[in-house]
């Protein structure tokens, strides 16, 4: 990622693809499980449905608890705004009218695979990071370059798990 100045209030986003040998069904049934994702994650710890649900549906809400070593630990609600089984899933976390962050998957066959992509963007509601910007408004930039490359290099670490995952023949999930 390079330096691209960006405020929080201009909502930087990333997005990284990864070609994966494996259909989009096999694809989407680990990146629709969010379940699944905390054990490819570094910062996520664990995920819980609510309002009875038991799996995605577009309005349905979960809680995410995270842990990181400069923000300590917290919780968030995000409600999935996008379900296309087979080509996007997303989810708002916090007001999905105006989230602290909104990250999604894509799919596309491809080569006889599947391009997945995430992406995510930071804001426009507050975050954990708007208190560090509270406290540091001089190193602004500077707060949301380093926390954009960090998300970067998260995502890069668990498109590699899925492809991992998908790709392991005779471990379809179901």
């Amino acid at each position: 990622m390079e330096w691209t100045g960006a405020r929080y209030a201009d909502k930087p986003n990333v997005e990284v693809p990864i070609w994966i040998a494996a259909p989009p069904e096999r694809v989407w049934e680990l990146i629709s499980d969010v379940e699944l994702m905390p054990s490819l994650s570094s910062e996520l710890q664990s995920v819980e449905w609510l309002d009875g649900r038991t799996g995605p549906a577009l309005g349905a809400r979960f809680v995410g608890r995270n842990k990181h070593e400069a923000f300590g630990e917290w919780a968030t609600t995000s409600h999935i705004v996008e379900y296309e089984p087979l080509r996007v899933f997303a989810w708002a976390v916090a007001d999905p009218r105006f989230p602290s962050a909104v990250w999604r998957f894509t799919l596309e066959p491809r080569d006889g695979g599947t391009m997945l992509r995430q992406w995510m963007q930071m804001g426009p509601g507050r975050s954990g990071l708007s208190v560090a910007i509270d406290r540091m408004p001089e190193k602004e930039q500077k707060i949301v370059f380093v926390r954009m490359r960090e998300f970067e290099s998260n995502i890069a670490t668990t498109l590699d798990a899925i492809r991992k995952l998908a790709e392991e023949p005779g471990k379809a999930r179901g």
